[in-house]
């Protein structure tokens, strides 16, 4: 770890001593370009002493004026309208892809023929096939690859993960999760992008869907067979010009059984029609010796059960405030109790990536990388296979 921290002025180098500073190109100023924007400006004063220094390069996308006002506001050094561009400046060192579904491919895979390590929002790709060819070019580049699930960041998850791998939960027999939203349930909802295969590849699946499937290979281990249902309850939408209705052509819900490799049998909902959830994602992981349950809209709570905890009379699933120094990322925060948000999952991230591209430690398993992606698009197009077959799906990555 660095002895102290310094800024220099070329992206990549630094002083002996000094943490180096790698030059961020950002695609996307929306949604995720807010989110991460807000992670790599707090990351050198918060995961102190930083392992890196953000230095915010430039920021791209389509609209001229939009993407200049967002430049200002988070303090890149240049807005671009052509991502080519951004990604050709020699002081970009990773290529920050938060972009739509549809420019994922072809800007991560421009980015590592150049030689820039990747981080990319999920889902990784719109289909099995693109994001197999982003995971080659990676691979070929030899350039450090992620995926941005930033949920495997949250320190309630990294503390269940830990209980796992340590066998204290014992035999897992059920993987259960819910990953549900109410925001497009007015039929007057317009038909935005992520309402269209073309774009985003799929609906509730990959924007909800494809999170607690990471989390479920993170956890619990590879599935192995599938089967699945998805639904789509309105067919027709306002297009956002006004000029007539347009086709909704991805689900809108889905439900899906999974059977692991280990044995251990799962559920995986999601949907964008549940009046009242604004965020829900709730997983919870049950074995021979307790359980464990977590709720996103609690992140800094893990709830556990012991089988045999003493006295019985007072068995039953307790709340750990994970806030602890001892808990995950916690010497970087406030005293417990003082609670943390979901836009930290973020700084936790690039932490991590930042510390894999100066060789401290590699991007999985802890993240994910394109390897996840590629995989978690597998799981989703057999999904989407056995809802349109009515058969259950054998899982093979083919890799």
């Amino acid at each position: 770890m660095a002895e102290k921290v310094g800024f220099t002025t070329m992206a990549g180098e630094h002083a002996e001593g000094e943490a180096p500073v790698l030059g961020i190109g950002m695609l996307g100023y929306a949604f995720m370009g807010k989110a991460h924007s807000n992670a790599l400006k707090k990351l050198p004063y918060m995961m102190y002493p930083p392992v890196a220094i953000p230095r915010l390069i430039g920021i791209a996308g389509r609209n001229q004026a939009a993407v200049q006002e967002a430049a200002k506001r988070y303090g890149y050094e240049r807005a671009y309208t052509d991502w080519r561009r951004m990604i050709r400046n020699r002081n970009v060192d990773i290529f920050d892809n938060g972009g739509p579904n549809d420019a994922h491919a072809t800007p991560s895979i421009y980015a590592a023929e150049h030689g820039k390590h990747i981080i990319c929002e999920k889902p990784l790709a719109r289909s099995t096939s693109e994001a197999r060819r982003m995971l080659d070019a990676v691979q070929k580049a030899g350039v450090k690859h992620m995926v941005a699930f930033n949920y495997r960041f949250v320190p309630a998850i990294v503390q269940a993960k830990k209980l796992l791998e340590s066998g204290a939960l014992g035999r897992i027999f059920h993987f259960r999760a819910v990953y549900l939203q109410e925001w497009i349930i007015d039929p007057n909802f317009p038909k935005i992008w992520r309402l269209d295969k073309k774009a985003a590849g799929s609906g509730a699946l990959g924007d909800l869907g494809a999170h607690v499937i990471d989390l479920a290979r993170f956890l619990v281990g590879e599935p192995k067979r599938i089967s699945a249902m998805t639904k789509t309850f309105i067919e027709q939408r306002p297009l956002p010009d006004g000029s007539g209705t347009g086709t909704v052509d991805v689900d809108d819900a889905f439900v899906s059984l999974f059977e692991f490799e280990n044995g251990a049998l799962g559920t995986i909902e999601a949907s964008r029609f549940c009046q009242g959830r604004k965020n829900y994602n709730c997983i919870e992981i049950n074995g021979e010796n307790g359980s464990i349950r977590f709720d996103l809209e609690r992140m800094n709570n893990l709830e556990v059960y012991w089988a045999n905890e003493e006295p019985k009379e007072t068995r039953g699933f307790h709340n750990v405030l994970v806030t602890e120094s001892h808990h995950p990322y916690w010497e970087n925060w406030w005293p417990h109790g003082h609670i943390i948000g979901w836009e930290h999952t973020f700084v936790h991230e690039f932490h991590h990536f930042f510390g894999a591209i100066l060789g401290k430690w590699e991007v999985a398993p802890w993240g994910a990388d394109f390897v996840d992606g590629y995989k978690n698009a597998v799981i989703c197009d057999a999904i989407l296979k056995s809802s349109k077959s009515g058969r259950a799906i054998e899982i093979d990555y083919g890799l």
